[in-house]
C-alpha cells in the first residue's frame, strides 16, 4: 500500500463523514471490512442505509474497477457483482485527494461456514452456479482474475454466491493484475497468467480445494499430479474430479464447457440413483423377510426349550 493511502486509512474512522467532491453526497463511515492491493473498502451509511466504500489513491485502478462493475450492471437478469451506486473524489483535511466509489454491501457469510452449517451436498449447486456467473462475466469480456474463497459470500433467501470483490478482474487478453499464489496457475507452473476463461477455471478447482484443505499445502515438482491426487482425497469431488482434472490441465475453452460437463456427471448420478432405487427396495424388503424369519424362528426355539423344560 502506498504511503498515501495509508495516511488516509489513518484518516478515516467510524464516526467519519466522507463527503463527495463532485456529486456532494455524504456517507458516514461505520467500519473497515478489509483492504487490498489498490485500495480499502469501509461499511458506510446514507439515508438509514448501508453500503460498503471503496478509497484509493490510484486513480485509475479505481476507473477500471468501475467499468468493471458497469459491466455486469449491463448483464440483464443476472446479479453478478454488486451494483453499483456512486463515484466520486474525496479531498482529505490535509488536501489530499482520493478515488472512492459506493456499491452495494452483500450480507452473508463465508462459504466454509455456510457448507459446515448446511452440508456439503451444497458444493454441486454452488459449482454450477459460480461456473454460469463466471461464464457470463467472460462473454462480457473480463475475466475475474483473484478468484478466492475471500471474494465470495453466501447471500440469503435463496442462498446464493455472491462477488464482493471485483479488484482482479481483467480484460480478456491481458496479463492477471492481482492473484492469490494458491489460486493461481503460474505459482504452480502449470500455465500463464494470461487473463483468459482457463484461468479461472483452474482457480475454480482451487478455491473448492481449499475449503477441503484450509491450511493449503506447497506447490512440489510435479504439481500437475500433486493438484489431481489431492482431488482424488477429497471424497465430495468424487463426482466432479474428472471435470476437475480437466479444469487444472487447462483441456476447457470455456466456462460452459465445464459447466456441462458437471451438470451431465450430477445427471448420469441422479440416474443411476432412479434406476437401482427398485433394486435396492427389494433388497431391503428381502432382509427385513430374513430378519423377521430369523427372530420369529428364534422365538419359536425358546419357546419349545421352555415348555421342554417344564415337561422335564
Amino acid at each position: 500500500m502506498h504511503g498515501a493511502l495509508k495516511k488516509h486509512d489513518q484518516l478515516i474512522r467510524a464516526g467519519s463523514c466522507i463527503e463527495g467532491k463532485w456529486h456532494a453526497k455524504r456517507y458516514i463511515i461505520r467500519r473497515k471490512l478489509g483492504e487490498g492491493a489498490i485500495g480499502t473498502v469501509y461499511l458506510c451509511e446514507a439515508n438509514g442505509r448501508q453500503y460498503a466504500l471503496k478509497m484509493s489513491d490510484e486513480g485509475s485502478s479505481m476507473t477500471v474497477e468501475v467499468n468493471v462493475l458497469k459491466s455486469l450492471d449491463k448483464v440483464q437478469g443476472h446479479t453478478l457483482g454488486p451494483y453499483l451506486l456512486d463515484v466520486d473524489d474525496w479531498t482529505s483535511p490535509g488536501g489530499v485527494n482520493y478515488s472512492f466509489y459506493v456499491m452495494e454491501y452483500v450480507q452473508g457469510e463465508s462459504l466454509t461456514h455456510f457448507l459446515r452449517a448446511n452440508g456439503t451436498e451444497w458444493v454441486g449447486v454452488f459449482l454450477l452456479q459460480l461456473l454460469g456467473d463466471l461464464g457470463k462475466l467472460h462473454k462480457e469480456g473480463w475475466i475475474f482474475g483473484d478468484l478466492k474463497l475471500d471474494n465470495l459470500l453466501v447471500a440469503k433467501s435463496p442462498a446464493r454466491l455472491r462477488w464482493v470483490d471485483v479488484g482482479g478482474v481483467t480484460k480478456i487478453g491481458r496479463s492477471i493484475k492481482e492473484y492469490t499464489e494458491f489460486t493461481d496457475r503460474g505459482y504452480w507452473g502449470l500455465g500463464t497468467r494470461k487473463a483468459e476463461p482457463s484461468y479461472d477455471l483452474f482457480a475454480v478447482v482451487m478455491l473448492f480445494l481449499n475449503l477441503f484443505f484450509p491450511r493449503r499445502f506447497p506447490k512440489g515438482e510435479h504439481n500437475e499430479q500433486l493438484l489431481c491426487s489431492k482431488i482424488d482425497q477429497v471424497k465430495v469431488f468424487a463426482l466432479y474430479k474428472n471435470c476437475f482434472k480437466k479444469a487444472i490441465k487447462g483441456k476447457y475453452a470455456s466456462s460452459e464447457e465445464m459447466r456441462l460437463d458437471v451438470a451431465n456427471a450430477m445427471k448420469k448420478q441422479r440416474s443411476k440413483r432412479k434406476a437401482s432405487a427398485p433394486a435396492r427396495k427389494k433388497k431391503r424388503e428381502k432382509a427385513d423377510f430374513y430378519f423377521w424369519a430369523e427372530g420369529g424362528g428364534l422365538a419359536a426355539a425358546a419357546g419349545i426349550f421352555y415348555v421342554l423344560s417344564l415337561i422335564l
